[in-house]
């Protein structure tokens, strides 16, 4: 009987593809997924540092989980407890010392070392010894992760893919520098070969992560191919070279830099066709003032002008951003300053938060921070135009056709849910054999967060799908 493995995953998209990474290693060893805390062998927390209070949500997380494991012991059984990511490598040892019962702290960099230490806490628990603090891991070390991971071992549609780790930019604000560590880019090679595992399990829809992925400049490959090539590309050249991987139908990045949109990312827009028109490209303010405090290292102005240099390259590309209000310091004219480039950009989507204090943070240190009350009015006003802006872009794609990646049902009976080129929920009724392709769509409703919408039929339609499609798509 295989064991059960149960994943709890916090944060980011790289934090999910994190956890996929971990259960696809840890498959290896014979654990197989599973829904249900109680049933599990072996849990892991994958926690990210971002919001506020995070390691307080651990814990009480990990409080939550300690009964079951209790009960498991009572029963004659095991349950492995492990605390994973960005929480995991800033408290490391603090972590048994608050939650004993807790396994394994497995640091954001060291996830290829989780099989050996699973393996030694079984090896442990058989004994009847306890775990304690010597199965803790939060090193950088030498060696990438990237080497010793698996190829994935189960299939998605949309799926993701690591391609740069790290960041070097030291925002005020931000932990990511100390819990991921310095800027890394994996080798082209290396990114490729997983593309082409990704699309052989089925996926149609590549997104490529890092913590500042548009920063990635990986090896080239040495194949006799591409002989005539520089040792280095950057991220437009790799895109272009993923797109050429048949049966991929669609690539996105995410998250990007202003200091990192260089000439050939910004020409891909234009040029690869499988490069999807919706970009993330975070601003965190519109203050020149406060940029400088956060460290950003461009202006207001240079982020306009770099915002119209891409869409005169991709008129039809949609933005989105994220927004941090209340920074220390922030002033009335600053926060008018942000509402304004708000308004002179505007966004089909974005995520917008309140400056809290991330210890460890130079702007935690900062003097000048301001009231809980004026935090949140400000939000308040900044989330009302973005949603604004969100609800009037959707509302632009009624009537529109467009091609829509259905990757999965939806939650009512008979619904499926898919993907605009633009990254909006597109929900109709629709046979699950539809899962897996891309069909147009005549969007009939816009809504803040998706759009509803009706199948188009083709005389290619009918071609590719013959019977089975017409029934399929009968009456919608």
């Amino acid at each position: 009987m295989n064991k059960k493995l149960y994943i709890k995953t916090y944060g980011c998209q790289m934090n999910v593809y994190d956890s996929g990474k971990m259960a696809d290693a840890l498959a290896v060893q014979g654990y197989e997924m599973t829904e249900q805390v109680a049933d599990a062998d072996m849990v892991v927390i994958n926690t990210c540092h971002i919001r506020e209070k995070a390691a307080e949500k651990l814990y009480s997380d990990l409080g939550r989980i300690k009964p079951f494991k209790l009960a498991r012991r009572a029963q004659g059984q095991d349950m492995i407890i492990t605390v994973a990511g960005c929480v995991a490598q800033a408290e490391g040892a603090e972590v048994f010392e608050r939650a004993p019962f807790v396994d394994i702290v497995v640091g954001s960099q060291a996830y290829h070392r989780l099989p050996a230490m699973v393996g030694e806490a079984e090896s442990m628990h058989r004994a009847g010894r306890k775990v304690r603090r010597r199965l803790l891991d939060t090193d950088f070390p030498s060696e990438s992760k990237f080497d010793d991971l698996p190829a994935a071992q189960t299939g998605s549609i949309s799926a993701f893919l690591a391609v740069q780790e790290g960041c070097d930019k030291f925002c005020s604000f931000c932990v990511v520098p100390y819990t991921r560590g310095a800027e890394f880019s994996r080798p082209a090679d290396q990114i490729l070969a997983e593309a082409r595992n990704l699309v052989a399990k089925g996926a149609r829809e590549i997104t490529l992560l890092g913590q500042n992925v548009n920063a990635w400049h990986g090896i080239a490959p040495t194949a006799a191919s591409h002989a005539a090539s520089s040792s280095e590309w950057g991220l437009g050249r790799l895109i272009q070279e993923l797109a050429e991987i048949a049966g991929l139908a669609r690539l996105r990045y995410t998250t990007s830099h202003p200091r990192d949109m260089a000439d050939d990312l910004i020409a891909a827009h234009a040029q690869v066709p499988q490069l999807m028109p919706y970009l993330h490209l975070p601003v965190q303010s519109g203050s020149d003032a406060i940029l400088k405090a956060m460290n950003r290292k461009h202006t207001a102005d240079d982020y306009r002008r770099l915002v119209d240099r891409i869409r005169a390259a991709a008129p039809n590309l949609a933005l989105s951003s994220d927004f941090i209000v209340g920074f220390p310091g922030e002033s009335d004219a600053d926060f008018a300053d942000t509402l304004r480039l708000i308004r002179d950009v505007t966004y089909a989507q974005a995520f917008s938060f309140a400056y809290s204090v991330r210890p460890g943070t130079p702007a935690g240190e900062m003097g000048t921070q301001l009231s809980r009350q004026v935090k949140e009015d400000r939000l308040a006003e900044l989330q009302a135009l973005l949603r604004d802006q969100q609800t009037a872009f959707n509302q632009s794609k009624i009537g529109q056709v467009m091609p829509v990646l259905f990757v999965e049902a939806g939650r009512k009976p008979g619904q499926l849910l898919g993907k605009s080129p633009w990254l909006q929920s597109v929900h109709l009724i629709g046979d699950s054999r539809l899962i897996g392709h891309i069909l147009d769509v005549r969007i009939t409703d816009g809504h803040l967060n998706s759009l509803s919408g009706e199948f188009v039929m083709t005389n290619d339609d009918e071609d590719d799908w013959g019977d089975d499609h017409a029934a399929c798509c009968a009456g919608h």
